[in-house]
């Protein structure tokens, strides 16, 4: 298992979809196209080549939002002081600031539209 990723695809789960899809192409500036897949909705995220992807998802099985357990940290681009600023507006709330974790960079945590806790790295 070397040069392999620990995670290969995340699912966070949406209460209303097309809120979830307003929230994070405004937060990240991503434009989402919802699927279907087999009763599921889902909204892809970009992902490049073998990267790790991930989707919002909403129907029968996909969990309920929220603030408990796993945090799915996104990439924050050059600075994460950018998507970070457009959170409270665009529906969400931060709950942890820009933190600075030393050599390895900066994170903030934030809870989304639909209730889910979220985290940002980046460098800056």
């Amino acid at each position: 298992m070397t040069n392999q990723s620990a995670v290969n695809w995340f699912e966070i789960p949406a209460t209303d979809i097309g809120r979830a899809m307003k929230f994070y192409g405004t937060v990240m500036g991503w434009a989402l196209d919802v699927v279907d897949f087999e009763g599921i909705k889902m909204a892809i995220f970009p992902h490049a080549g073998e990267g790790v992807g991930g989707a919002l998802v909403q129907g029968q099985g996909c969990g309920t939002p929220s603030k408990e357990g796993a945090v799915v940290y996104l990439n924050g681009g050059e600075d994460l002081t950018i998507p970070l600023a457009r959170i409270e507006a665009a529906g969400g709330k931060v709950v942890i600031p820009k933190t600075s974790i030393g050599p390895h960079g900066f994170f903030a945590q934030f809870i989304d539209s639909e209730g889910n806790r979220l985290a940002l790295h980046s460098m800056k």
